[in-house]
């Protein structure tokens, strides 16, 4: 499992879930209030990724360049982090322009019958 992960389970599971996967929250919620497009949201992911292979080595004495390692915590860091990120959007998107949008699930939303608010 340590190969896979470039690091041991409880090191993935508190640093790369609970730190930056905190982090990730944290940075989708703020890209998205920002009205920033998706793919910059993908260059802060790889900035993350990079920082918790970066502290899995300097504080765990992981693999710094373990290609495994740093795929798969990036890839859990950026799936929080995308799904901050739409979340964020969808809310930010139905409480900016009610008259216009209402949700449509966790992670959406859809035009309004009429364009317009009920009377």
């Amino acid at each position: 499992m340590d190969g896979i992960l470039g690091s041991s389970l409880p090191v993935f599971l508190g640093l790369t879930v609970l730190v930056f996967g905190g982090c990730g929250i944290l940075t989708g919620q703020t890209l998205a209030e920002g009205w920033k497009p998706q793919w910059v949201v993908f260059s802060y992911i790889l900035l993350l990724g990079a920082g918790d292979r970066f502290l899995t080595w300097g504080l765990f004495g992981g693999e710094l360049l373990s290609l495994y390692g740093f795929v798969v915590h990036t890839v859990v860091i950026g799936a929080i982090t995308l799904t901050a990120y739409r979340i964020a959007l969808a809310r930010r998107m139905v409480t900016q322009y009610p008259w216009l949008y209402e949700r449509s699930g966790p992670f959406g939303w859809r035009e309004r019958v009429g364009g317009h608010l009920a009377e």
